[in-house]
């Protein structure tokens, strides 16, 4: 094992002064709510995918299998590629979309990014509200992609950059709160419109993404932008009062910061290509956190339960009212679980939190495929599902939720997005929402499929890498809490593992920061 010394991962040779300022709260408040559009989404999927009403006019031949004799194989009742491609087309657009904001984010500011977002979702909201065709969804979620990659972009870096770097982690985890919510949302009034005489509820579910995607379009619109990306764009003056205020503290007090974001956009701006910069050695940690942190995001599982909790509780013998019932339920352990998140991000640390929420998904994941294995086998005929029973299963899922909801949830956005330099930012945050985007994709497009062909293995698949990622967390992760956005390339040059690519001389760091490192790897 390495023997390091200087500078121990988790602390910063550096504090900047700063105040939890009403101004900085508000703001960060309206900013994340660029995730109601991406939680809504996620929620409505679901929810119109187990209306008969939506199945019989575009996709009939899994409405006649959803209807059929109740004893045949429950597993595969939904599985129809035509069905996924409706939910999974939407993260194929956000995965091409983010790249094209990492330039906008960049050039632009983050806030225009938002207000594109918005307008591109709002355009795909009402699309899909008055569909008549099955191309007219998948266009429409085309367009809602479009729109969340925009907004996932930059929603994460703008918080990164206004918060106080003591309070980052709550204010920026206000962004996985927001998409909680519009999770809750979602499955809320799907409850209800799913009860609308005629069957057209459908129709309200789709297109009340115009409500969140209007709420991102006048909200960036009030917002100011961050000083990062005003010095970024030579406006050198105006960010430093802009720092003054979202800081609240004197103008001598601010000094060393600003100096900091000074230095580090003049090594931003000698970047000519920030892309081919970032396959830089000296980078190859954030890369690495940026491709992986949002992979193994995907591969907990949490999108069998999000994209097709109705579903899924309806093949596991849960009535449609149920079945959208149970989905209203985890949407509130989501919500509560986040803000135990809120709470215990910047007190107890992002590696405790993913660790200890590992933990908690995989037993959950393993008791949820027990349960469900002993009772469907592998034929997937259940017979007759005693009350107690699904409520065990549920309750064991709810718990899954809570563990997601206070870890690898906020922190799979939180994390990539305080660790990147000024130089690389914007590229490597595209990068982070592309991985995450096509993994995804991947997961909604095959997840019926690997439902009817692996049954309740399929939560043992999704276990074994929750088991991967948290050995992950352990051995290759820094703590990141309590550093100041501009100082955090000092973490890594100590670490045993990476600082082998990070070179430790002074020039080497935008911001001027010095890494010393006494002990060498053995």
């Amino acid at each position: 094992m390495p023997a390091v010394g200087g500078i121990p991962a988790g602390g910063s040779g550096k504090a900047y002064p700063g105040k939890l300022t009403p101004y900085v709260t508000v703001t960060c408040i309206v900013a994340a709510m660029g995730g109601l559009i991406f939680g809504y989404d996620i929620g409505i999927s679901g929810g119109v995918t187990s209306m008969n009403s939506f199945l019989e006019k575009f996709f009939p031949s899994v409405y006649r299998k959803k209807m059929a004799d109740k004893t045949t194989n429950q597993y595969c009742q939904y599985d129809s590629q035509t069905l996924t491609m409706f939910t999974s087309s939407l993260y194929l657009a956000a995965l091409l979309s983010s790249l094209v904001a990492s330039v906008i984010t960049r050039t632009f500011g983050r806030k225009l990014s938002m207000s594109f977002g918005g307008i591109l979702f709002l355009a795909g909201a009402l699309l899909n509200g008055f569909a008549q065709e099955v191309w007219m969804l998948i266009v429409g979620r085309i367009l809602l992609g479009f729109g969340i990659g925009f907004t996932n972009q930059s929603v994460p870096l703008y918080l990164s950059e206004m918060a106080p770097y003591k309070y980052r982690g709550a204010l920026n985890i206000g962004f996985q709160l927001s998409i909680t919510i519009g999770i809750l949302v979602a499955n809320v009034l799907n409850y209800f419109f799913a009860k609308i005489e005629g069957g057209w509820g459908w129709r309200l579910s789709l297109g009340g993404a115009m409500v969140p995607a209007a709420i991102i379009i006048v909200g960036s619109f009030a917002l100011p932008d961050t000083p990062n990306s005003l010095i970024e764009r030579g406006k050198v003056k105006e960010a430093r009062a802009k720092l003054l205020k979202i800081r609240g503290v004197t103008d001598s007090e601010i000094e060393e910061e600003f100096n900091d974001l000074v230095a580090a956009s003049e090594a931003s701006k000698k970047v000519e290509n920030p892309w081919r910069k970032l396959l830089e050695r000296k980078y190859r940690p954030q890369l690495s956190m940026a491709i992986l942190i949002p992979f193994f995001q995907q591969l907990t599982g949490i999108n069998v339960i999000m994209f097709y909790a109705p579903v899924l509780f309806n093949t596991i013998g849960f009535g449609d009212d149920a079945s959208l019932m149970s989905a209203v339920i985890t949407g509130i352990v989501n919500v509560g679980a986040t803000l135990v998140s809120i709470y215990g991000v910047d007190k107890w640390g992002r590696r405790f939190l993913f660790l200890e929420g590992g933990v908690q998904m995989l037993i959950c994941q393993i008791v949820v495929a027990a349960a469900i294995g002993a009772k469907f086998g592998v034929d997937g005929n259940p017979g007759d599902l005693p009350k107690w029973y699904a409520i065990v299963v549920v309750l064991f899922i709810c718990m899954y939720v809570a563990g997601f909801a206070w870890s690898w949830g906020p922190l799979g956005w939180l994390v990539p997005s305080e660790i990147f330099p000024l130089e690389i930012r914007s590229a490597a945050q595209s990068v982070n929402v592309s991985v995450n985007m096509i993994f995804t994709f991947a997961v909604a497009q095959i997840f019926l499929t690997m439902l009817c062909h692996l049954k309740f293995g399929l939560f043992i698949f999704f276990a074994f890498f929750v088991v991967v990622m948290s050995l992950f967390v352990l051995n290759f992760l820094p703590e990141t809490k309590g550093i100041p956005i501009e100082e955090m390339t000092r973490i890594w040059g100590t670490h045993w593992y990476w600082k082998r690519f990070v070179a430790a001389e002074e020039e080497d760091y935008p911001n001027g920061g010095h890494v010393e490192i006494i002990g060498k790897a053995v």
